[in-house]
């Protein structure tokens, strides 16, 4: 029987304005690279999200739009409720155009210049861009480090953690053992939570993602999230957020609403959060599935043509995390390589603060991830016997 959904034909994506494909010289210098490098996926959205949008433009009035109604509140709670097997107050949803967004406006309410916020390392790019942009002093703790997560939620000036759950880049899928100890942590030294779990739905078979809510003490915390990373729609924007404490929450929402005047959402992002969460599981259970795959191909080239790596695929998400330093190469020689000669775009370690990485995103037709992994290997094997290699 064919298969429900076809994920091995390749849409072109050049020309439309996208930042992976047409944006690639922006951060590697040269156009034409083959890209492996922002967190999207070069898979068109679910049909039942592109079925729903399309309905809507039939309509074809775009005016104002409000998200509180309950065809999106009840939408959020049935993914919650039969994903995570969670019951979520609707009560305390808000929302916002993305989680980087909602993530800026918290910290400007929980911290003030100056003021320490604590994340893991290595760090999304996009943290690190809002903390420090806000001139707050980022302070990383490396993952699965608790003594040193410890040491500085415990310092005076500590105000928030910033959870990514599951962890980008690398992968890790937080236990409940873990979250609900950083939870604890959290409420003895006052420091706030802001849990992005964008990531949450990509969690592979095997690992279980447990939501912020289910281990929420008494101390202030967010969790925001949004449809768009697993069902790829960044572009439509939309997020959404529950907020623990009802000040916090009637705080945050004046301020989308009046301060960055974000009173009205856009709808069609409304549209395809609502019909991906009511009727676009078995499409994410099957893209999940093909991304393990690629994962799993990943792991069985890397295995004969870098055994020395050792590497296995993460619990979550389709960015393979690849740790490189066990093959001796310096990173400017890599990337030079992976440029000049094999003319692939493969996002570098030391964006995240961790030198000697690179990131894989293998969320596309299985014949682009051969020929990235393929020329990953080549490369590799090349840096090292360069004379400018280590």
């Amino acid at each position: 029987m064919a298969a429900l959904y076809d994920f091995d034909t390749a849409i072109d994506r050049r020309g439309t304005w996208c930042i992976q494909w047409d944006g690639v010289a922006d951060r590697f210098g040269v156009d034409g690279l083959l890209p492996f490098t922002i967190s999207d996926m070069d898979f068109a959205t679910a049909p039942e999200v592109l079925a729903a949008l399309r309905a809507r433009l039939d309509h074809g009035v775009f005016g104002y739009t409000t998200w509180q109604q309950d065809d999106f509140r009840s939408a959020v709670a049935h993914w919650y409720a039969t994903r995570y097997g969670t019951e979520i107050d609707t009560g305390q949803l808000v929302y916002g155009p993305s989680v980087l967004s909602q993530l800026s406006q918290l910290l400007q309410m929980w911290t003030a210049e100056g003021d320490g916020v604590v994340v893991h390392t290595p760090t999304y790019d996009g943290f690190r861009k809002a903390i420090t942009g806000l001139g707050r002093e980022l302070r990383g703790v490396p993952v699965g480090d608790e003594e040193a997560l410890v040491r500085e939620l415990a310092r005076p000036d500590a105000k928030v953690l910033v959870l990514c759950s599951p962890h980008n880049p690398t992968g890790r899928v937080w236990t409940g053992a873990e979250l609900t100890r950083m939870a604890e942590l959290a409420e003895r030294y006052g420091v706030a939570v802001v849990s992005d779990e964008i990531h949450a739905d990509f969690v592979h078979e095997g690992d279980v993602h447990v939501p912020w809510t289910q281990v929420a003490g008494e101390g202030r915390w967010a969790l925001i999230s949004s449809g768009s990373k697993a069902f790829n729609f960044p572009a439509l924007t939309g997020s959404y957020g529950l907020i623990g404490d009802p000040a916090d929450r009637a705080e945050f929402l004046r301020r989308m609403e009046t301060a960055e005047g974000l009173a009205s959402p856009a709808v069609l992002s409304l549209t395809a959060h609502i019909a991906a969460y009511r009727e676009g599981g078995p499409w994410l259970d099957a893209v999940r599935a093909y991304v393990a795959g690629n994962l799993g191909y990943v792991a069985e080239r890397l295995a004969t043509g870098l055994p020395e790596l050792g590497w296995e695929p993460p619990q979550a998400g389709y960015l393979a995390w690849i740790d490189l330093r066990a093959a001796g190469v310096d990173d400017a020689e890599l990337q030079r390589v992976l440029v000049e000669r094999e003319r692939v775009a493969i996002m570098g370690g030391a964006v995240y603060g961790a030198p000697g990485f690179v990131r894989l995103n293998v969320g596309c037709p299985r014949a682009k991830v051969e020929r990235g992994v393929e020329a990953l290997i080549r490369a590799v094997g090349a840096a090292k016997s360069s004379p400018s290699g280590v």
